[in-house]
């Protein structure tokens, strides 16, 4: 299914239609003030990071920087109830007179869980990362 790629308050946006034939006619219906777009094939080619891209020179182009910006947003969501988890296990630990060395450790490895995204080279890269403890899979 093709699609179109469009820049709207400088914002990169996509627009479908139900079939191929009335996508352009659809297009300049909803937005008449845009004539810098692209008609893509390859949506599913970027399905993670589909709006990660600008419009250069009548050319779709891919942007790792918003791509980045995107994986830590997805990390912060997700870290976000293991954060609060921990802060509870703490507080029992305090509670009990218990060791906090692990959890710590752990609040802190959750809290620098972005800092990986910048040496991100690859979109592979990026979805590969996860705030999965690294001894989750080895359990």
């Amino acid at each position: 299914m093709k699609y179109i790629a469009f820049k709207h308050n400088d914002e990169f946006s996509l627009f479908h239609s139900s079939d191929d034939e009335s996508l352009e006619p659809n297009f300049n219906k909803y937005h008449p003030d845009i004539t810098d777009y692209v008609v893509c094939n390859d949506l599913q080619q970027f399905d993670d990071f589909a709006l990660c891209h600008d419009i250069e020179n009548g050319e779709k182009v891919f942007k790792m920087d918003l791509a980045k910006e995107q994986t830590k947003q997805r990390l912060r969501d997700e870290r976000e109830p293991l954060l609060q988890q921990q802060d509870i296990l703490f507080m029992k630990a305090q509670e009990a007179g218990s060791d906090t060395t692990a959890i710590v450790a752990e609040k802190n490895r959750l809290r620098n869980i972005t800092n990986a995204v910048d040496s991100c080279t690859t979109t592979d890269e990026l979805k590969a990362l996860s705030c999965a403890s690294q001894t989750e899979g080895n359990e």
